[in-house]
């Protein structure tokens, strides 16, 4: 379990496709922080470790990822460069300073507008109908593995644009500084709401 609040952001340095694809990500956490069979969440992606190391002096972790995680995320779509939010597992008795977050991705949105509001920055994002009913006004999401409150949510036929707003530290300290137009993220809905709505089908 995670909290979606980002530690770190890490760079892909590599990845190879075998079957898997096997990621390689720099890190500041030495190796020996790290445990084999650790699980990190990337990018709002909960994977495991398999292995870790320094060259020169650069940390580093791998982790391999399925064909079902490549089709149901971004993770596909990464090449080396891309900047990503790692986050380590929760343990007992840490501060949950966001909302419980499974590293399960629900789905995959995109960013339709960015706009500079005071010193903070306002997203658009889209998300597909299939996640629509589960975004509310208020409540939390998942976006790239950070932790946000939904400001405003507007449903169509298609699915739903809703926007977060993003303070400046959130903004500095996770990869959506480099966030534009189009970009497509990670969703994570919000487990209650999930719980909820399903739920709500029984009772039906």
């Amino acid at each position: 379990m995670f909290t979606g609040i980002i530690r770190e952001v890490g760079t892909l340095l590599s990845r190879r496709e075998a079957g898997d694809s096997y990621l390689r990500i720099a890190c500041q956490r030495a190796p020996e922080t790290i445990e084999l069979g650790a699980s990190i969440a990337c990018n709002g992606i909960c994977l495991t470790v398999i292995k870790t190391g320094t060259e020169d002096r650069q940390h580093w972790f791998e982790v391999a990822a399925s064909a079902e995680t490549k089709a149901r995320t971004t993770l596909g779509d990464w090449q080396p460069g891309q900047r990503i939010n790692l986050e380590p597992p929760l343990r007992i008795g840490d501060e949950l300073g966001g909302h419980i977050v499974s590293g399960h991705v629900d789905g995959v949105g995109e960013i339709t507008a960015i706009r500079a509001e005071g010193d903070s920055h306002r997203l658009l994002l889209r998300a597909p109908a299939v996640l629509a009913k589960f975004i509310a006004t208020k409540g939390s999401i998942c976006v790239d593995g950070i932790s946000l409150t939904v400001n405003e949510v507007e449903d169509d036929a298609d699915g739903a644009t809703f926007g977060v707003n993003i303070i400046p530290h959130t903004w500095s300290a996770t990869s959506l500084a480099g966030a534009e137009p189009g970009g497509r993220v990670n969703l994570e809905i919000d487990l209650l709401a999930r719980y909820v709505a399903r739920l709500n089908e029984m009772t039906e």
